[in-house]
């Protein structure tokens, strides 16, 4: 016991001494995950607080028009400029193509008469035979887009169009049927009309248990940058052992009364604590300094446990394969190079940098092999879906065994000279 404490204490030397070092594993997440955090947030307010300016034509100045109108004016997502009748189509286009809108739209002339003309014909020719049924000559609603316009705000716009469209249409049928109806009953009846929205969408976010938590960027940012931080440790760890090899203060443990492998696990322990206290840092800035930086707070969920072996899972992995990394490599410049390299290629493959369902199908089979993969996919589980145990335990298992197994490739690659 007496030979374990002081190994521990020898490892936690070495990092204290290596005063960089030792910023650079607490400073650089926390610098990332702020950063990260902050970017992706304001992204999102973009998106939801900064319209987009969209030019609208209304030639038609009927119900149909001024119907479109005002259902692009209740979407949030834009700033309704409307122009003159007097500006030429080519005008237009040319201020979209400039950039002056994201979007423009032009409203022909006399789309409500055709519309309702259209809608009457139909439905007189419905109830009598006699009546020929219409020709239907489709108006055109131009929709202009600026190139650099993402697709997802064209769908909205011409959703909501389709929408507005279709319902007048519904409106001016259920005008005429009740026209027709009522020359046809000997008893007068009332105009038809639907009692508003009979069935109504609800979007909300799915969860395994009643514990809402909902997604944002901290609660995506500070697991995901955790993890990476856990991970980096690998370049440390490796080259502090090189290091004692280099200096020859591996071989004076080694010819005291000292394991090897008692060696490895002081190693463990020290670089776990490291691990183990990186989280918490993470977590305390997560729920206490980002609200007052203006970002959402993080919130935990419920399965503190679950949580906590998560995170042993990951530290453990990332300290059996900075172990593998030491051993195996000749040079601290190896080992700081293969084990940054390493981390680096394991956060992109895992989705820490990219979110693993914007991948390719191949990709996405490729990135179940990354280790950050599982730890992330762990902590996504607890934090976003609500889950428990039952939706962890396999990655662990997954962490677990790859520390296991790079730990023992590190024992059994012991370099004595």
């Amino acid at each position: 016991m007496r030979r374990f404490a002081a190994l521990l204490y020898k490892d936690f030397l070495l990092l204290v001494r290596d005063k960089a070092g030792l910023a650079l594993l607490y400073l650089m997440p926390l610098v990332l995950v702020a950063l990260m955090a902050y970017l992706q947030n304001d992204t999102f307010k973009a998106i939801l607080e900064n319209k987009l300016p969209v030019a609208v034509q209304n030639l038609d100045k009927g119900e149909v028009g001024d119907a479109i109108c005002k259902s692009l004016e209740k979407v949030q997502l834009f700033s309704i400029d409307q122009l003159a009748d007097s500006v030429p189509i080519k005008d237009v286009e040319r201020r979209v193509a400039n950039g002056d809108y994201q979007m423009a739209l032009i409203i022909p002339e006399g789309l409500s008469e055709q519309l309702q003309n259209c809608v009457a014909q139909s439905i007189q020719h419905t109830f009598n035979d006699s009546i020929p049924a219409p020709v239907i000559a489709s108006s055109k609603v131009t929709l202009l887009t600026d190139p650099t316009t993402k697709n997802s705000f064209m769908a909205t716009l011409s959703s909501s169009l389709n929408e507005q469209i279709t319902t007048m249409q519904t409106d001016l049928m259920l005008q005429e049927i009740s026209l027709q109806v009522a020359q046809l009953s000997p008893m007068p009846i009332g105009e038809i009309k639907l009692p508003g929205k009979v069935v109504e969408v609800e979007q909300r976010v799915a969860q395994l248990n009643t514990d809402r938590l909902i997604p944002n960027a901290t609660q995506h940012n500070v697991p995901a940058w955790g993890l990476f931080a856990i991970f980096f440790i690998v370049v440390s760890l490796a080259g502090n052992i090189i290091k004692e090899r280099e200096e020859g203060s591996f071989l004076r443990l080694l010819a005291m009364p000292c394991s090897f492998t008692l060696y490895l696990i002081s190693k463990v322990a020290v670089y776990l604590v490291i691990c183990l206290t990186q989280v918490l840092l993470m977590a305390a800035v997560g729920c206490w300094l980002f609200p007052l930086l203006g970002l959402p707070a993080l919130s935990l969920g419920t399965c503190w446990s679950g949580l906590l072996m998560v995170s042993v899972s990951a530290a453990l992995a990332a300290i059996g394969f900075g172990v593998a990394i030491g051993q195996l490599a000749r040079t601290s410049q190896q080992a700081s190079v293969f084990g940054a390299i390493s981390v680096v290629i394991m956060a992109a493959l895992g989705g820490v940098w990219i979110p693993q369902f914007v991948m390719p199908k191949f990709m996405q089979i490729v990135s179940m092999c990354s280790p950050m993969n599982w730890g992330l996919s762990a902590y996504y589980n607890l934090l976003l879906r609500g889950s428990g145990w039952e939706g962890i335990w396999w990655q662990c298992l997954l962490l677990l065994t790859f520390g296991a197994v790079c730990f023992f490739v590190g024992r059994g690659k012991e370099r004595r000279l």
